[in-house]
């Protein structure tokens, strides 16, 4: 009875474990981010090193569309993943051309590789 117990609690911990966001995973999905950001520095996009918890339109050097600048978000991770979903719905009128991520899984291995450039 009690191996049947604890081979159950681990076939419930599977799920969560299988679901929890992986940041190698995310710095493949990165790969999609490429042609504008560059970690470390300002390119046609900001530099996102330490995007996660700074205010919008604030990366030093780099010249923000009005309405990002205006935006006064702060990018946390909620912040973050709907304007990955959507980045002009999000924020009308910014300039960034991305479409958007829209498979959750790689927004959520996204931010969790973005967490890891401080």
């Amino acid at each position: 009875m009690r191996k049947l117990i604890l081979a159950i609690g681990m076939i419930m911990a599977m799920p969560v474990a299988a679901s929890a966001a992986d940041a190698e995973a995310g710095k493949l999905v990165f790969n999609k981010c490429k042609a504008c950001h560059v970690i470390g520095k300002n390119a046609v996009g900001p530099n996102l090193q330490g995007v996660i918890g700074r205010k919008s339109g604030t990366a030093e050097g780099y010249k923000y569309s009005e309405a990002m600048a205006n935006s006064n978000l702060t990018w946390d991770e909620a912040t973050i993943k709907e304007y990955l979903a959507d980045p002009k719905k999000k924020v009308p009128g910014n300039k960034m051309v991305f479409a958007g991520i829209k498979d959750p899984v790689d927004e959520d291995n996204l931010i969790e590789y973005l967490k890891t450039l401080k």
